[in-house]
């Protein structure tokens, strides 16, 4: 049954894609589908966007077996895409056209900030593809029943190429109605289970926490903080340091941001970020019941061996909930769930490649060359999607089996210490000057890459991805506390040496832009 689900949902979305795809010369609706959203239906596509399978799986994961520390990671997620709404996204919206590059360049133009912007989009990015297309082979041979490596590189492969085609078909508009779909199906499904879960424990969220505490194995610990974190040598640090990461890394990832030029004003993207923040709220509350719930009916042991960090909770937790004689009506749940996962696999991972395709497209190509026609550029874009999905095919083939939580953790450290510093100086500070920036998003990206080679989740562990290996180096397992203040730091630096003239010249051209930017008003 899943099987045709699959095949009748693949259809489904390509039919879509094929339907909404723009003209071959119409950029501005290859980039931002021209605004034809409502803002309910682009709340729920950046609702979609901003919940990845990484965090379907990853979150569910850590909250069935690390309890009170999930809960708050998960927590973390919804209080980035809230400063978002309230911080950064009407800047944003006045600010951009297209992509990240057109908001650094609207008072910095230049080829090399955009360069560079379309460098540390790629970065921030194809780590987290990576992540989802490698795992994406396990995902199907544990739904499917399917086995053999082969299978496995076939079904990475397979689902790559599909990624692709929704990223260069459907453009913005298309994969919009992907992600409102898989939203949909995500949260109605979720919903579903959840209720089951606690009717099973008599609508009594005590006795489902007390039996989670109870097949945890690990007593009282199980809901009280620092268990994720119990083995380090600053606990405390550890768990600041990885909440801060995701609260500022998962709002600026260019993926969710590339959404708020969709909207035609800023009440609309006001009102979109409000059906954005709501869905992932309710997601919230779903995955931290069914959580709870895996570890309540099956136990901790059944969770790991199933997979050591604990990826299929998620899966596992909806259908233990029907017991061992599921009715048709409960199959039929079951294969919701996990459709709505395996389209979140796809949704997810187009989206990415949508946004990587944009940045160099239109960030390098477009401004490498003067005279380039609009149907130049599109077929510039399409061909960027093709490249880049089929370089994350290839580096995903390769790591699929090495743990990858280092690349997960890596993405949105990129996104708090590169992309965020850049943001909110662009957008804020008058005196921000063009090496300010530049030395904010190469210096936060090296930082945090470098950092990230000491942490434990990539050596000196039994779960690290060499665990034979030991060059752990860096106290803490996110590299937040340390490149967050650097890449800031170094922005204020690169401004300051800049000299007094270039930062009066900046101000200057922040103030000609700076109502159009902070309101979406222009000067008379």
């Amino acid at each position: 049954m899943s099987l045709v689900a699959f095949t009748a949902v693949v259809t489904l979305t390509l039919l879509l894609c094929v339907m909404t795809g723009p003209d071959r010369d119409n950029l501005g609706e290859f980039y931002t589908g021209y605004g034809a959203l409502s803002p309910m239906r682009n709340g729920l596509a950046i609702a979609g966007d901003y919940i990845s399978a990484a965090t379907v799986l990853g979150t569910g994961g850590v909250i069935a077996l690390l309890g009170y520390d999930g809960v708050v990671l998960a927590l973390s997620t919804a209080l980035s895409l809230m400063l978002l709404m309230f911080l950064l996204a009407e800047p944003l919206r006045n600010a951009g056209q297209f992509t990240m590059g057109d908001v650094l360049t609207r008072r910095m133009p230049g080829r090399a900030v955009r360069i560079t912007a379309c460098a540390a989009t790629l970065a921030a990015l194809i780590p987290l593809m990576l992540v989802q297309l490698a795992g994406a082979g396990d995902l199907l041979s544990f739904i499917l029943g399917f086995s053999g490596e082969g299978v496995k590189t076939g079904c990475v492969v397979a689902l790559g190429a599909l990624m692709i085609s929704y990223a260069a078909i459907g453009g913005m508009k298309g994969t919009a109605l992907i992600q409102i779909l898989k939203i949909v199906m995500l949260l109605g499904s979720g919903v579903v289970i959840a209720a089951l879960i606690l009717r099973r424990f008599d609508w009594d969220p005590g006795a489902l926490l007390a039996a989670a505490e109870k097949g945890s194995g690990v007593g009282p610990a199980f809901l009280q903080s620092g268990l994720q974190f119990a083995g380090g040598p600053n606990p405390r640090l550890d768990m600041i340091s990885s909440e801060l990461t995701v609260v500022l890394g998962g709002a600026c990832l260019p993926h969710v941001t590339m959404r708020m030029y969709t909207a035609r004003s800023a009440r609309e993207v006001r009102r979109s970020l409000s059906w954005a923040v709501s869905s992932v709220a309710l997601f919230v509350l779903i995955i931290a019941i069914v959580g709870f719930g895996a570890t309540a009916m099956l136990g901790r042991a059944a969770i790991t061996q199933a997979d050591p960090q604990g990826n299929t909770a998620y899966l596992l937790g909806s259908k233990a909930v029907f017991g061992a004689n599921a009715s048709t009506a409960e199959t039929l749940v079951f294969t919701t769930v996990t459709t709505a996962i395996f389209l979140t696999l796809l949704a997810s991972v187009a989206g990415m490649i949508l946004a990587c395709a944009n940045s160099l497209a239109h960030d390098v190509f477009a401004h490498l060359r003067r005279e380039l026609t609009p149907r130049r550029e599109m077929t510039l874009a399409r061909v960027s999607a093709l490249a880049i999905g089929g370089l994350a095919i290839a580096l995903a083939v390769m790591v699929q089996h090495h743990n990858l939580q280092p690349l997960v953790t890596l993405s949105f450290c990129l996104g708090a210490s590169a992309l965020a510093p850049a943001l909110v100086y662009s957008l804020f500070w008058r005196r921000y000057t063009r090496r300010g920036l530049l030395w904010t998003l190469i210096g936060g990206t090296l930082g945090s890459v470098i950092l990230m080679t000491g942490t434990n989740l990539v050596s000196g562990a039994p779960t690290s991805a060499f665990p034979n290996h030991d060059f752990n180096w860096f106290p803490f397992t996110t590299t937040g506390l340390a490149s967050i203040p650097l890449g800031f730091f170094l922005g204020w630096l690169g401004t300051v040496s800049s000299g007094p003239r270039e930062s009066e010249e900046q101000r200057k051209r922040y103030e000609a832009v700076e109502g159009w930017i902070l309101a979406g008003v222009t000067r008379r």
